[in-house]
C-alpha cells in the first residue's frame, strides 16, 4: 500500500512529497511540531496536543497555516488514507519559505506537513514487559525547551549517546546535577509510594502524557510530588519510568549502572500504566 502525506494543502504520495529548499524549518529549525499517538484509529488526547501546538506557535510568532478546526480533519484523513490502526501521526508547522535571512520574513506563508505510520501491535507491550535502560548526560539544549520546536540536535546527540552505551533513553542533567527530562520523554521516580517528577518550567517540555497521568493520579487520590531529583534520589528510588506520546508509560529498570528496585518492572509502574490508559481521551 502507498503511504500518503499532507503537504501544504495537498495529499500526496509519501515518496513524492517535497518541501522547498528554503523552507525555514529546513534552514533554521524555525518551526514547531506535535506527535499524536493513535489507538484503534483514534487520536489520543487531541485537545492537549493541539493546545500545546498553538502555544508553541504563539511563542515563536508563527501564524497557523490552517484553521484550528481543520487540524483534526487532516489528521483523521491521514489515519484513514494510511489505514493506521495503532501508530503515530507527526505534524509540523514552519514559518514557511523565504530567501535565507535570520530576520522574520514579512510575507511568507507558514508551511504544514502531516505524516503517519503504523506501529507493530505488540511493540509497546513487549518493551513494557522488559523495561528500558537509561544513560545520563549533560543537558545542552537551549533555554526554551517548553516550546516544542524543531531545534532537536542536542536531544538527538543525547539519544545517540544512550544508544552507543547500550541504553534506550538518555536522562538530561542540569548544571546542578538534577534530571530535567529525557531526550524524548519526561522522567519519573517512585519513592515510598510517592511519584516524583520535575516541575513544569522553561527547563522541560510539559508532556501531554505527563499531564494526563498527573490528572489521573489526582482523580484516584494517589500521591505525587513535582520536585527536582538527582542521581542520589535515583539510587534510593523504588521504581522509575518515563512518559511520552510514543511510549505512554514505560518502566525504567536501570540508570547508568544503577539497578532500579530489583531490576524488574515494578508494581506501581504497572498500576500507573493501567490508570493512564483508563484516563486518556480518544477522538
Amino acid at each position: 500500500m502507498t503511504r500518503e502525506a499532507f503537504v501544504n494543502g495537498e495529499y500526496t504520495d509519501y515518496n513524492k512529497s517535497f518541501i522547498h529548499i528554503e523552507d525555514r524549518g529546513y534552514q533554521f529549525a524555525d518551526g514547531v511540531y506535535e506527535v499524536f499517538a493513535i489507538i484503534e484509529s483514534k487520536i489520543v488526547d487531541y485537545e492537549g496536543h493541539i493546545k500545546r501546538l498553538y502555544r508553541s506557535l504563539n511563542e515563536l510568532r508563527i501564524i497557523s497555516p490552517i484553521q484550528k478546526k481543520s487540524y483534526k480533519f487532516h489528521i483523521k484523513e491521514i489515519i484513514k488514507r494510511n489505514i493506521i490502526n495503532n501508530g503515530l501521526v507527526y505534524l509540523q508547522v514552519t514559518r514557511g519559505v523565504a530567501s535565507r535571512d535570520f530576520k522574520f520574513p514579512k510575507n511568507s506563508k507558514s508551511s504544514i506537513v502531516i505524516i503517519g505510520k503504523n506501529s507493530p501491535s505488540d511493540y509497546y507491550n513487549d518493551n513494557f514487559n522488559k523495561g528500558i535502560s537509561v544513560k545520563t548526560t549533560n543537558d545542552l539544549r537551549w533555554k526554551r525547551v517548553d516550546i516544542k520546536s524543531l531545534n532537536l540536535l542536542p536531544p538527538v546527540l543525547a539519544k545517540q549517546f544512550a544508544v552507543d552505551n547500550n541504553c534506550d533513553e538518555a536522562w538530561l542533567l542540569d548544571e546542578n546535577g538534577y534530571i530535567t527530562e529525557g531526550s524524548s520523554s519526561n522522567a519519573w521516580i517512585v519513592k515510598n509510594k510517592t511519584v516524583i517528577t520535575r516541575p513544569v518550567s522553561n527547563s522541560i517540555l510539559n508532556g501531554i502524557t505527563r499531564s494526563t497521568l498527573i490528572k489521573s493520579l489526582e482523580k484516584v487520590g494517589y500521591k505525587y510530588s513535582e520536585r527536582r531529583f538527582n542521581l542520589n534520589d535515583i539510587k534510593d528510588a523504588d521504581e522509575a519510568f518515563i512518559t511520552s506520546a510514543t511510549q505512554f508509560v514505560m518502566p525504567v529498570i536501570r540508570v547508568n549502572n544503577i539497578k532500579i528496585g530489583n531490576g524488574n518492572v515494578g508494581k506501581f509502574t504497572i498500576l500507573f500504566k493501567e490508570i493512564y490508559f483508563k484516563s486518556i481521551s480518544l477522538s
